[in-house]
This record gives C-alpha cells, structure tokens and sequence, in this order.
C-alpha cells in the first residue's frame, strides 16, 4: 500500500534548516542547538548531493564506513531538491523564509521562469543573488565571529550565482579530483576555529541518469564512503566530521507528460518546479479550474494542493515571507507514488532521467546525519 500522508519536514527539530546553527553553536556561537552538537574547536561537513538515508540503509554494505558511524536521521525540507537545501544549509532558516523554494520559480511580474540552480533566465535578464536570497549566511555569521569558514567543491562553482547567494562570505576553495578536495579540507580544518563544508555532486548526477541501486550508482556510493574516511583521517584533535545530504531519490516507474495532457495545460501559464514538485502557475482567473483537473487527473498518484493550502500545512516552514509567496505556484503538484511529471516539450534531459526527487516522501525527504569525532 502507498503512503499518501506527506512527510512534512521537521523545521525547528531535525530538519536540515536546523543544522548549520547547531554546528555554528557548537564552534561557540550564540546560535540555537537544537540538534545538541557537542562542542568542537573545527568542524567538518561533507554534504553528499543524493545520499538520502533509505538509500544508505539499503546498501549499507557497499559503504561500511559510513555504516559504521554514529547515525540519526534529518529531513530536507521542502521540496527535496539541491537549490533548497543548499538555501538552508547556507542561512540556517527553513524555504519559506530563505524563498530558494524550488528548481525553477517564477519571477514575480515578469512572466519567466529562474532556473535557481544554473541561475538561469531568458535572454537580457539578470538576476542579483543579494536581491533573490538576501539574508545572511552562516558563513557570514561564523566569520564575524573569527571562525575560518571555508567550503570546498568543483571550481566550476566558485563564481555562480547560486554560490554568490547562498554561500556569501566563504572562502571558496576550488578542488576538483578528490584527493585535491580532501587536501584542501585538510588545510583549512587546522586553521582552527574552523567550520569546513566540502560537497560531491556525482552520486546524485548518476542516480538521475541510471537510477538509485544501479552498478554505476553503488560505483559513486563506494567512492563516496572511500572520501568520508579519507576526510575522518584528516581531522584535528577537537574536531569532528558530520557527513549529510540534501535529498535522497526515487526511480520512477510512471511517468506523466504534462505538456500532451490537455486536462494539465489548461489554463497554466508556466510550469515550473521539478517532476516530483511542480509549481503550476495559471492564467489569471484560471487556478480554480486548474487545481481541480490537476486533481482529478492525479488523483491517487500526487498530492495536489494550492498555494494557501501548502503554506498553510507548514510545507515551506512555519512562515513565508509576504514577498516570497507570488514565487510559490498557484497549483502544486507532488507525487507520493513513483510518478514523475515531465514536460519533454521544454525540459528534455529532465524527461529521460531515471531517478527523481523534490516530494515529500521518506526516501526523498529522510537524509543521514552521521558523525565522526576526535574530540
């Protein structure tokens, strides 16, 4: 039997929202440490894109070291999708008060979509990282208060936007093969205080590709657990590595063109979000009738609600800000089977994948939170 009760994340408890100020209060900052993370003179964050906890649990013999490690579990937030989580990890505040709400949002009065995680829009329009997510970061906050704050990931990163808005004030230290990433967290750990993040995007780029369970994605999980005990030999007396995830992963087995179902292009004028959180924006006058076709051509496959109904229900956090409310859709669509919505008209590559992620479901939303220490 499928569960259709979303998995709404646990804002203010053990949701990936809470963990940077737990481990900044742990560096001794006057932040709220929900999660109780001990003290430590640095700390390390290795944050595997993908690695969601049933994954792990899974296959927890190809990674034994990470089996082996102290263990609980935290949820994403919504939707489970990489731009999100990285908004929270980066300010320590849930999606509705950060506003990275999704993959790809509408900008306000404009009638275009922002690609949030390849910052992205039409031709002649920009967007200002400071005026898309404009509150401050942990790293701000962790500088300030003579914490080193360094992250380490693909050099390709270093000037995006999504970086500029959600890592501001880090020391970016750009390393791409892995040993070069681990001899850089090994550098910066020792500028004690230190407060390291360190990410690997590749398990989660092959689980999109050839699914979570695949030859090619136990290949990535197995290099994934080899790193995280790389990184644990590197720390400092008085130190510790916490290993994370942004989202985990479901292969679909259904999927729904969206864009040759006339029942879901009636009346939307822009189909953003992602194939497992779709934000459905409408034609004015229309989002009534598009929330009931949404809902009677998905039923028992996808969570369809309206905007007020998921602000309401806590899905974005406890609050969204007043001016962060027109880039949630009018409609939104989420699947707790292993449905994904696509539109090949204009998302192609998207189309053809096999794994998927963004709803609220416990492989999606459950990420590990484990522990190594040397304090």
């Amino acid at each position: 039997m499928v569960e259709n009760t979303p998995l709404i994340p646990a804002y203010g408890g053990s949701s990936l929202a809470d963990l940077p100020r737990s481990l900044l209060a742990a560096l001794g900052l006057d932040e709220h440490n929900v999660l109780g993370i001990e003290p430590a003179r640095s700390i390390c964050l290795f944050l595997v894109d993908g690695l969601g906890a049933e994954l792990l649990r899974a296959h927890a013999d190809v990674a034994p070291f990470l089996a082996a490690a102290g263990r609980t579990t935290l949820t994403a937030g919504f939707p489970a999708t990489t731009v999100t989580s990285l908004g929270s990890l980066g300010t320590g505040l849930t999606p509705g008060e950060h506003g990275m709400m999704g993959l790809m949002l509408a900008v306000p009065g404009t009638g275009h979509l922002f690609n949030c995680l390849r910052w992205t829009l039409p031709d002649k329009m920009v967007m200002d990282p400071l005026a898309w997510q404009p509150a401050t970061t942990v790293f701000q906050r962790a500088a300030a208060a003579g914490i080193t704050a360094s992250y380490v990931a693909p050099s390709a990163f270093e000037d995006s936007g999504l970086t500029k808005a959600v890592h501001r004030g880090v020391r970016f230290l750009g390393a791409d093969p892995i040993e070069e990433r681990v001899a850089r967290v090994r550098e910066a750990l020792h500028e004690a205080p230190a407060y390291v993040v360190v990410y690997y995007g590749d398990l989660d780029a092959v689980g999109h590709m050839t699914g979570w369970g695949s030859d090619a994605w136990l290949t990535q999980l197995a290099i994934v657990d080899q790193m995280a005990e790389r990184l644990a030999q590197t720390l400092p007396g008085g130190s510790a590595l916490y290993v994370t995830a942004d989202h985990g992963m479901v292969n679909a087995s259904d999927k729904i063109e969206v864009d040759a179902e006339p029942a879901l292009t009636r009346g939307v004028a822009l189909l953003g979000g992602e194939a497992r959180a779709r934000h459905i924006y409408t034609e004015e006058g229309a989002a009534g009738e598009v929330l009931d076709a949404w809902r009677e051509t998905l039923a028992g496959r996808a969570w369809v609600v309206s905007r007020q109904e998921a602000v309401e229900s806590g899905w974005f956090g406890p609050t969204v800000r007043a001016e962060w409310l027109p880039r949630i859709g009018d409609v939104l669509a989420v699947p707790y089977t292993d449905l994904a919505l696509t539109a090949p008209t204009v998302h192609k590559i998207e189309a053809v994948f096999t794994g998927y992620h963004g709803s609220m479901t416990a492989a999606e939303q459950y990420v590990p939170l484990l522990e190594v220490s040397t304090r």
